[in-house]
């Protein structure tokens, strides 16, 4: 994200408070499409739509307390992954089975559908057992298509660093899926 776009949403923000309702229509039209994404990469095709509006209803009901510690983007992200995981926490506690999210799904149209199908699922599943760290590397590389440099820029580190992380991320990654 740019300075310019992180500006503009801190103006968006402040005209919110203001009053302005369309103000918070326009960061849902800016951020939709990233947040949409990272939602269907870790959740069921079935619930991704309700999923992303959850993530920004709980946006509207707490943009008042936004203190802009941080960026609105990277906000709006840590809201994402609190309503995943509270997704994921109720679906344990309902003793659901298991679902696979959408990109897992478009896989079964090519090849041996049911080994790509377990392939998914390991993959899924050795996300969320590697730290929080290299999953979000992995997550904002893949999910949302960003390149080393925005998430350098996003995160606040040397673009070799983010690399090196990138790279342990992905090692961590393999050893979980070679178990």
């Amino acid at each position: 994200m740019t300075a310019q776009t992180a500006a503009s949403d801190e103006l968006l923000i402040q005209q919110f408070r203001d009053g302005n309702s369309n103000a918070f229509n326009e960061l849902y039209q800016r951020h939709l499409s990233s947040v949409y994404r990272r939602v269907r990469f870790v959740i069921p095709e079935a619930d991704v739509e309700d999923v992303t509006q959850e993530v920004f209803l709980a946006a509207l009901k707490s943009l008042g307390s936004f203190r802009g510690e941080a960026q609105f983007g990277t906000w709006l992200r840590t809201l994402t992954n609190h309503k995943v995981a509270e997704y994921y926490r109720k679906r344990n506690r309902k003793g659901e089975a298991p679902q696979v999210p959408l990109f897992d799904a478009v896989a079964r149209t090519e090849g041996n559908p049911s080994k790509i199908m377990e392939e998914r699922i390991a993959l899924r599943k050795a996300l969320s057992q590697i730290s929080d760290q290299y999953r979000e590397v992995i997550l904002l590389r893949f999910a949302e298509g960003l390149q080393f440099n925005e998430i350098a820029e996003l995160t606040g580190q040397n673009l070799e660093a983010v690399k090196s992380l990138f790279r342990r991320a992905i090692s961590a990654l393999r050893n979980h899926l070679d178990k």
